[in-house]
C-alpha cells in the first residue's frame, strides 16, 4: 500500500516476494474481490484515534512525555510531467518552495511534531505552496486539544515562528514555554549588545552568550565544526561564482543582455551567501563585453561580516531561568526531526507519490506515519534492550529469515502445502532474544485439491 506502482505490479511482485498473501489469508484471488488500493479510502477516518492510541501506549510502553515537542516542515514531490496539467481533482497539490531541489514538480507540505526521542505524536498535509510561518498557529490549537494546554516547549527552527504567533503564543497559554532559531538579520540588530557578553563554554567546542531582553532570552551559540562546515562550503561555492564570472569576462560576443542571463544561472547555481559578496560592474547597454567594461570585486566588509558570523547561530527563548548548555542541547534536538524526514523519505520510501485524489494522498501520508511509528517502536526497543542497533541494521539482520511455501503431491491427486519461514540463525535468535520478540508458530499444513485443467478445442 505503501510502495507505489501500477496495481498489475502489486499483483505479480509483491505477492510473490512479500508475506502479503499470508498476512491477508489470500493471494491473486484478492484482486477479483477489491484491491489494496482502495483500502486508503478507509483509512482516514481511524486518523485521530489513533494520535490517542500511541500516546497512552508510548507512555507505558517507554514512560514518554510530551512536555518538550519538536515542529518542523518539509515537502515532498508528484512524479507528474512538468508541461501537463498542475492537478486533476487535487487542491493539495502545487508548485512551491521544494526542499528536494525539484521545482520542476507538483508538492505537498507536511508538518510533523515528534519529541525528543523521536516519538511522532502528530502530523498534517498542507498545500504545496504553503508557506511555513502560516502554519504555527493552526498546529498549537491541534496539539491543545489532544494534549491539552499543559505547560510545554516548543522547539523550532528559524522562519517557523513569527513575533505575532510567539505573541499569540503567550496570549493564549502563559504556561507555554518556546526555544526558536531566529533569522540571521537579528544577530546583526543585536551585535552590539552581544559584544559586551562573555563567552559561556557548554562543551568542549561550544560556546554562548546570553542576552535578557524584554522579558526574553538570547543566546548566540558559537559551533567550532559548524564555522569549520559553513566556512568551506562558502569558499566552494564563492570560487565556482568567481571563475563563471572569470569566463563570462572574456565572451565578447555575449550580448549584454545574454550576459545578465549568463549571470542570473551563475547567481542562483552560487546560492545568495555566495553570490552577495561579489559586486559587479556592468557593461552599459552597447559596451562590448571586456575585462573593462565587466569588473567584478569582493565586497570585503561582507566578506568580513559573513566569517564574523561563521558557525554562530541565534537563538530566542523565554525560558529565560535555564541552564544555557542544556538550551544548546534542547535547540541541537531539531537533527532529530530532520533524520525523521531523512528516515520517511528514504527508508520508509515516502516518495514517489502518483495519487490524484486528496483522500489518497492524504492517505499515503498516513501510511508511511504508520510505517514511521513502526520504525521509532523499534528504534525505541533497540535502545531498552541496549543492542548497540539501529533500526536500519535491524532490519536489514531480521529481513534474511525467508518465508517459504512447499508444495508436495500426495498419491491421490492433491497437493499438501505448507508455509515455512526459514529457522533463525544464532545472530537473529540472539537478537530476538535480546528484544523481547517470538516469532509466531509455523502455521499448519494445508491439503488442496490442484486446479482442474479446463481442455479447450
Amino acid at each position: 500500500m505503501l510502495e507505489p506502482g501500477s496495481e498489475w505490479k502489486l499483483h505479480t511482485s509483491w505477492f510473490d516476494r512479500s508475506a502479503m498473501a499470508d498476512l491477508l489469508h489470500d493471494d491473486f484471488r484478492l484482486a477479483a474481490i477489491d484491491t489494496l488500493y482502495r483500502c486508503h479510502d478507509r483509512l482516514l477516518e481511524h486518523r485521530e484515534k489513533l494520535f490517542t492510541h500511541l500516546k497512552d501506549r508510548w507512555a507505558g510502553l517507554f514512560g514518554a512525555s510530551y512536555d518538550i515537542l519538536l515542529y518542523d516542515l518539509t515537502s515532498t514531490y508528484f512524479e507528474v510531467d512538468a508541461n501537463g496539467p498542475v492537478t486533476e481533482a487535487s487542491k493539495l497539490k502545487t508548485f512551491g518552495y521544494s526542499r528536494d531541489k525539484r521545482p520542476d514538480c507538483v508538492q505537498i507540505v507536511i508538518a510533523l511534531i515528534i519529541t525528543p526521542d523521536g516519538l511522532p505524536i502528530g502530523y498534517e498535509v498542507m498545500r504545496g505552496n504553503t508557506s511555513d510561518k502560516t502554519t504555527l498557529a493552526g498546529m498549537l490549537e491541534k496539539i491543545a486539544a489532544r494534549y491539552g494546554k499543559e505547560r510545554r516547549t516548543w522547539i523550532m527552527d528559524r522562519g517557523i515562528p513569527t513575533e505575532e504567533t510567539l505573541g499569540q503564543m503567550r496570549q493564549a497559554n502563559p504556561s507555554v514555554r518556546y526555544l526558536v532559531g531566529t533569522p540571521k538579520g537579528r544577530l546583526s540588530k543585536l551585535e552590539k549588545d552581544l559584544a559586551t557578553k562573555d563567552w559561556q563554554q557548554v562543551k568542549d567546542d561550544v560556546h554562548v552568550k546570553l542576552l535578557p531582553c524584554d522579558g526574553e532570552l538570547y543566546v548566540l551559540a558559537r559551533s567550532l565544526p559548524r564555522r569549520c562546515k559553513e566556512s568551506a562550503m562558502r569558499r566552494k561555492k564563492l570560487k565556482a561564482y568567481w571563475t563563471r564570472l572569470k569566463e563570462l569576462q572574456k565572451r565578447a560576443k555575449l550580448t549584454r543582455d545574454e550576459l545578465l542571463l549568463a549571470i542570473g544561472a551563475a547567481k542562483e547555481k552560487a546560492g545568495r551567501n555566495a553570490h552577495r559578496l561579489v559586486i559587479l560592474h556592468l557593461p552599459a547597454a552597447k559596451q562590448p563585453i571586456t575585462a573593462t567594461t565587466f569588473r567584478i570585486e569582493l565586497d570585503r566588509a561582507k566578506l568580513k561580516a559573513t566569517r564574523r558570523h561563521e558557525g554562530q547561530y541565534l537563538l530566542r527563548s523565554n525560558l529565560t531561568g535555564e541552564d544555557p548548555a542544556e538550551l544548546w542541547r534542547s535547540y541541537i534536538n531539531l537533527v532529530r526531526i530532520e533524520e525523521s524526514f531523512r528516515t520517511l523519505k528514504g527508508d520508509l520510501g515516502l516518495r514517489p507519490v502518483f495519487h490524484q485524489l486528496d483522500g489518497r494522498i492524504e492517505a499515503h501520508i498516513f501510511i508511511s506515519f504508520l510505517a514511521y511509528c513502526l520504525h521509532v517502536t523499534l528504534e525505541q526497543y533497540n535502545k531498552k534492550a541496549a543492542t548497540g542497533l539501529s533500526s536500519r541494521s535491524v532490519l536489514a539482520r531480521l529481513s534474511e529469515i525467508q518465508m517459504l511455501d512447499v508444495t508436495i503431491p500426495a498419491t491421490d491427486g492433491r497437493e499438501v502445502r505448507m508455509k515455512r519461514y526459514t529457522k533463525p540463525e544464532k545472530v537473529h535468535q540472539l537478537l530476538l532474544n535480546q528484544l523481547g520478540f517470538t516469532l509466531p508458530t509455523q502455521p499448519p499444513p494445508e491439503i488442496r485439491n490442484p486446479k482442474p485443467v479446463v481442455e479447450t478445442f
